[in-house]
């Protein structure tokens, strides 16, 4: 074990999404190291740092050398068919990692996609700061499955909520063991939404931008819940520096028209004013913090947020292209050794402290509990509907088949017999398929609804319990 001195009462955190898909992402070599680059150059210098889409090994190794000297230690994690994406750096020794699979992630009927195959989930690293044993950061990057339709409609909803309360466990467990957590990552997720209320309450941990910006915008200005708030349309600047908008910037040239892309490539430089109205942005990625004394009293947080900015907003010097389709979010994190007086119960917005009524820290409220069995409910009913309806087709192609072949020997032409042929194979061929995702991959998510439920209803008991044995309090009181 490395030899500590005292553990760092400062941290320098950073998380990425790096646009780093292989044979699809165009300059991907090109960007990821001028990635590499720019954090080794990063001030103030990166101590911690959570990466998604960096989904090759070529990518992570170049990014590796050229932050060795800031971030000796890494971890790059391998998981599904196509690896998860995720990786994290260290100034300080990884003393053990592990990559939680999430149970539910997407179909792998919906190829074109991707989630299902490659296989997401969450990156876990404990790392050491210092002597004690206390003195240890766990940290959790993380990327969810990307919302392909508006709230409430999307089809995915309980993938992402089932995600959402993985991590939130993780991070849970971790502060109560008395370690700092911190939760990096592309949540695919505006603040304020079901999953992001579900991992600030049960994980019981902060989203680091609202505690220095409590009034920051919950999606983008053509979002309706935005909308109602009314505070119009924001500039590019607003949004990067007041609402930590990462995603679909205009200032990212990867969320320009194909035309201009090109114009860009060619040569031509274009110039966004960050004056420029800016109605598409949101914020999509996140760090989290936490730790066993917010744990146990919102007003009594160890760790706190110092300062936050969204970043990697230069474009590649050569190539003029945006370094991903995202932002870096970076914070700098500072430790009090006294921890703050329980009676504390407010303090002033944007000191990065939350009032002990921001946040329900023993569980999450009964109805939030009901939305998710309600939505777990739907879900399996509709995958029941979709079980049945494929092994149905899967019986069909079975009699198809016979019935091909069968008639093959009352064929008058050979052609004929050639079209019989053709039509059983490539029916029964799609039958089989149809047989194995409803007999085996739909099988496997049910299975997974029904662990999912389990828990959920299993902390809504807990949760009732511990209300009901407070009223008796109250009552004997």
């Amino acid at each position: 074990m490395a030899a500590f001195s005292e553990a760092p009462n400062t941290l320098n955190v950073i998380s990425y999404n790096c646009l780093g898909l292989k044979y699809i992402s165009h300059y991907r070599r090109e960007r990821l190291a001028e990635i590499g680059r720019r954090l080794a150059l990063a001030s103030p210098i990166p101590e911690i740092v959570g990466l998604q889409e960096c989904w090759t090994q070529e990518d992570y190794q170049s990014i590796r050398t050229q932050t060795k000297h800031i971030l000796p230690y890494g971890k790059y994690y391998y998981s599904g068919i196509f690896g998860g994406g995720l990786a994290i750096l260290s100034k300080w020794p990884i003393e053990e990692s592990s990559m939680v699979r999430y149970p539910l992630n997407g179909r792998p009927t919906a190829f074109f996609r991707g989630d299902w195959f490659v296989g997401k989930g969450v990156a876990c690293a404990r790392i050491r700061l210092g002597p004690r044993l206390e003195d240890v950061a766990e940290v959790f990057c993380t990327h969810l499955h990307a919302p392909y339709e508006s709230e409430p409609n999307d089809s995915y909803l309980c993938h992402r909520t089932a995600q959402a309360w993985e991590v939130a466990k993780l991070m849970r467990g971790a502060a109560e063991r008395g370690h700092l957590v911190l939760g990096l990552g592309d949540f695919n997720m505006v603040p304020l939404s079901f999953a992001h209320q579900l991992i600030s309450g049960y994980g019981s941990v902060r989203d680091a931008w609202r505690v220095l910006h409590p009034e920051s915008s919950i999606g983008s200005a053509n979002d309706n819940l935005e909308r109602r708030r009314g505070r119009g349309i924001p500039t590019a600047n607003y949004n990067l520096s007041e609402n930590g908008a990462t995603c679909d910037s205009v200032l990212n040239t990867w969320r320009w028209s194909k035309e201009l892309q090109k114009r860009q490539y060619r040569g031509d430089n274009i110039i966004v004013n960050d004056t420029t109205q800016d109605p598409r942005a949101k914020r999509l990625d996140y760090i989290f913090i936490g730790d066993s004394d917010y744990l146990r009293s919102p007003s009594n947080n160890k760790w706190h947020v110092q300062d936050i900015k969204v970043g990697m907003t230069d474009r590649h010097p050569l190539i003029g292209c945006s370094l991903s389709d995202h932002f870096s979010v970076e914070a700098t994190l500072s430790r009090r050794e006294q921890p703050a007086d329980l009676s504390l119960s407010t303090s002033h917005a944007g000191s990065g402290f939350y009032t002990s009524q921001q946040i329900d820290i023993d569980s999450l409220s009964i109805p939030t509990y009901d939305i998710i069995l309600s939505m777990i409910e739907t879900y399996a009913r509709r995958e029941r509907h979709q079980r049945h309806f494929r092994l149905s087709n899967f019986g069909v192609s079975i009699v198809v088949a016979v019935g091909c072949f069968t008639a093959v020997w009352w064929s008058p032409r050979p052609f004929v017999a050639f079209l019989l042929i053709l039509l059983s194979t490539l029916g029964f061929g799609a039958g089989v398929l149809d047989g194995l995702i409803g007999g085996l991959f739909i099988g496997s998510e049910l299975r997974a609804l029904k662990e999912f439920e389990w828990e959920i209803q299993n902390a809504k008991e807990m949760a009732e319990g511990t209300r009901g044995g407070d009223q008796e309090n109250v009552k004997e009181t």
